[in-house]
C-alpha cells in the first residue's frame, strides 16, 4: 500500500472547536466519555445523536440547560436523517495482498503481488475472512489488486487467465462466507503516471478490463465493482467522470446490471473535499446505460490521524464537522448515497474513541451512508500501524484493539453502545 497525504483538516478541526467555551456548528459536544465543549455557538444547540455522540446542529434551544456530557436537548437539523436510519448495511476490511507492488503514481510490479491465500505462501486470508464473518459479524470485504498483476504488465492487453484465476481465488474465499466482495482496482487512476483518459490508458482500454472483469461476476449479486483506488491530482475532474463512465457503462452491458458500481472521486477520494473539488457534481452526471442511477454509489476515504495520511497510529479527529456532516447534507439534499471504503487508524486509545464516534456518526445516517470497510488485514503484518490482521493459534483469532472497540458490528460502534 503507497498512502497520502492530504489536507491538514484534522488539526485545523481540532484548533477551531473552542469560540469563548463554545462548540462550533456541526462539532461535538456531547457522547459518552466526552470532555470538550457542552454548549454550541449562537444558531446551534446540542443535539443528541446517540449516547456516544452529540452534535452541534443548526437550531434555537427552547430554553436554557446545564450543560453535561450527554445533553438532553434535542432538535431536529435542517437535514435530517429518517426514523429508519440506524444501521449500516455494510461493515468490512480490507484484504490486502493483490496489491503490493503498487505505487500512488500508478505504477505496480505484477511479481510484486502477493496473495493472501496459504496456497500461494501468503496470510490465511480465507480464514481471516471467515472469522471476521462468524466472530465478528462483518458483511464485507474489499480485495485490491494491481491492474499491472491482471494483465501481466502490459499496458492496453488483455486480462491473462491465469492470473485472473488466481484473483478469483481470494474473491471465491470472500463470497465462500456470506459477505459481499469489493473488486478494487489499486491504481490511483493511472497506469506508471499516465492518468486513464488525460493522456495515460485510453477509456477504451479501461472499459475493456471492466468489461472482463464483469462478464465474469455478471451473475454474482454479492459482488462490488470499485471503479478505482483513490484518484489522485487528476487535472480535469469532468474529463475523469467521462472514464469512469466507461467503466460503468462496460460494466453494464457486459451483463452485471444489478451489482453496486462505486465511483472515486479526486483527491484521494477524499470524503471532505468530494464535494467541493467537484468530485460530487461530475461524477452526478455518470448514468447507467437506461439513464438511471441506480446502484451506482459514491466511493469516499477518510483517515483520522493528524495529516489525513492514514499512515499515524494516533488519531486527532472524527472527521465528522469537515468531511462526514456536509456530505450527509450533500448527499441527502441530492439523493445519492456513498460508502467508505477505506478508513481506519493505529491500535490506540484515541483511534478508539475517533473513530467509534465516526462510526456512530455514518450509522446515524445510514440513509446516505451504506457502510465502511477498514483498512486492512490481508498479508499486513501484526506489526503494520493501521493493521487489522488478527493474530490466530490453533482455532482461534485475536483480533487487534481497533477491531475489537470499533470496526467490528459486535462492537456495538454503530449504536454508540
Amino acid at each position: 500500500m503507497s498512502k497520502k497525504v492530504l489536507q491538514l483538516s484534522g488539526l485545523l478541526f481540532g484548533s477551531a472547536l473552542a469560540v469563548r467555551g463554545q462548540a462550533v456548528l456541526y462539532s461535538q459536544c456531547g457522547g459518552s466519555g466526552w470532555t470538550g465543549d457542552t454548549t454550541c455557538v449562537s444558531g446551534a444547540v446540542c443535539t443528541v445523536i446517540n449516547d456516544f455522540y452529540s452534535q452541534c446542529l443548526p437550531g434555537t434551544p427552547s430554553g436554557t440547560t446545564t450543560p453535561s456530557t450527554t445533553p438532553t436537548t434535542t432538535v431536529k437539523p435542517t437535514t435530517t436523517a429518517p426514523a429508519s436510519a440506524g444501521k449500516l448495511k455494510f461493515a468490512g476490511v480490507n484484504i490486502a495482498g493483490f496489491d503490493f507492488g503498487c505505487n500512488s503514481d500508478g505504477s505496480c510490479t505484477a511479481s510484486a503481488a502477493w496473495p493472501p491465500l496459504t496456497k500461494y505462501y501468503g496470510a490465511d486470508g480465507a480464514g481471516q475472512m471467515q472469522h471476521f464473518v462468524n466472530n465478528d459479524g462483518f458483511n464485507t470485504f474489499r480485495l485490491p489488486v494491481g491492474w499491472q498483476f491482471l494483465v501481466n504488465n502490459v499496458q492496453g492487453g488483455p486480462v491473462v487467465d491465469a492470473n485472473l484465476a488466481e484473483y478469483d481465488d481470494l474473491v471465491q474465499a470472500c463470497l465462500s462466507t456470506g459477505a459481499y466482495c469489493i473488486i478494487d482496482i489499486h491504481n490511483y487512476a493511472r497506469w506508471d503516471k499516465g492518468i486513464i483518459g488525460q493522456g495515460g490508458p485510453t477509456d477504451d482500454v479501461f472499459a475493456a478490463l471492466w468489461a472482463t472483469i464483469a462478464t465474469k461476476y455478471k451473475s454474482e449479486p454479492r459482488i462490488m465493482f470499485g471503479v478505482m483506488n483513490e484518484p489522485h491530482d487528476v487535472p480535469d475532474i469532468q474529463r475523469w467522470a467521462v472514464s469512469v463512465q466507461a467503466a460503468v457503462t462496460a460494466i453494464r452491458n457486459a451483463g452485471a446490471t444489478t451489482q453496486l458500481i462505486l465511483l472515486p472521486g479526486n483527491n484521494w477520494t477524499s470524503a471532505e473535499t468530494f464535494v467541493s473539488n467537484g468530485s460530487a457534481a461530475a461524477l452526478s452526471t455518470v448514468k447507467n446505460p437506461d439513464g438511471s442511477i441506480t446502484g451506482l454509489i459514491f466511493d469516499v476515504h477518510k483517515y483520522l490521524d493528524s495529516d489525513n495520511s492514514g499512515t499515524n497510529t494516533e488519531c486527532v479527529t472524527n472527521n465528522i464537522a469537515n468531511a462526514w456532516q456536509p456530505l450527509a447534507d450533500y448527499l441527502r439534499t441530492n439523493g445519492r448515497q456513498a460508502i467508505n471504503t477505506e478508513t481506519g487508524g493505529g491500535n490506540t486509545a484515541s483511534c478508539v474513541q475517533y473513530l467509534c464516534q465516526q462510526i456512530a456518526f455514518q450509522a446515524a445516517n445510514s440513509d446516505v451512508y451504506l457502510g465502511y470497510v477498514g483498512w486492512a488485514a490481508g498479508n499486513f503484518a501484526t506489526g503494520y500501524p493501521l493493521g487489522e490482521t488478527p493474530t490466530q493459534s490453533g482455532t482461534t483469532w485475536t483480533d487487534t484493539l481497533l477491531v475489537q472497540e470499533c470496526l467490528a458490528p459486535t462492537s456495538g460502534s454503530q449504536n454508540g453502545s
